[in-house]
């Protein structure tokens, strides 16, 4: 009897090691020493469900989700428009202000891309606009209206900031949905991947 009550114990003791090692590690998947400048747009796959609709809604397209780099106190830090990242319980979607490494946690990224305007000032004059956004505590806009100012999501809150800063990424948006719950035009991460404005500096996973 207690020979199998041991054998029960280290069989447990073993599931539990398994369980633990197949546990993936939480890190950023962005390079050490990465080079950020305000204005740069950092583009993100996601991993949840909310990531592989964008990702099949945008044929061709590799990213979910992007944001745009911005300068806080000397700290490179990342906003962008966000639903279901809450930093405290009862947290609303909104625009949020996160540094790079959590942006690029492995919880919500399995790969990124940063690309860089190629007028520098233009971007660090989006950078500006993007911290003005932020500092209005603006909510997400789950209508994925591009035409309601009041609320933005992902892509329209990077347009937003480099149109005040005198550059159209790309043109109107052009991606139409009509399916239960949303009806809108918007645009896509590959919009602003592919604008001409814009080129990578560095793609990771």
């Amino acid at each position: 009897m207690k020979r199998l009550q041991y054998l029960r114990v280290c069989l447990f003791s073993s599931l539990l090691a398994i369980t633990a090692c197949q546990k993936e590690e939480v890190r950023s998947i962005l390079p050490e020493g990465c080079d950020i400048r305000p204005g740069d747009l950092l583009f993100r796959r996601g991993t949840g469900l909310t990531s592989h609709t964008v990702l099949l809604a945008d044929k061709g397209g590799q990213f979910s989700h992007v944001g745009i780099a911005v300068d806080s106190a000397g700290i490179a830090m990342v906003v962008h428009a966000v639903p279901g990242e809450p930093d405290f319980e009862g947290d609303p979607d909104r625009v949020k202000m996160d540094t790079a490494e959590k942006f690029y946690s492995s919880l919500n990224a399995s790969a990124g891309e940063i690309c860089r305007p190629g007028d520098p000032e233009a971007g660090e004059k989006a950078a500006k606009a993007a911290l003005e956004i932020y500092h209005k505590g603006m909510l997400f806009d789950h209508d994925y209206d591009s035409a309601d100012s009041t609320k933005m999501y992902c892509t329209e809150l990077v347009m937003v900031a480099y149109r005040k800063a005198g550059i159209e990424l790309t043109g109107p948006p052009s991606h139409s949905y009509d399916i239960p719950g949303i009806k809108c035009t918007c645009w896509l991460p590959s919009d602003l991947y592919h604008s001409p404005h814009v080129k990578s500096v560095r793609l990771f996973q």
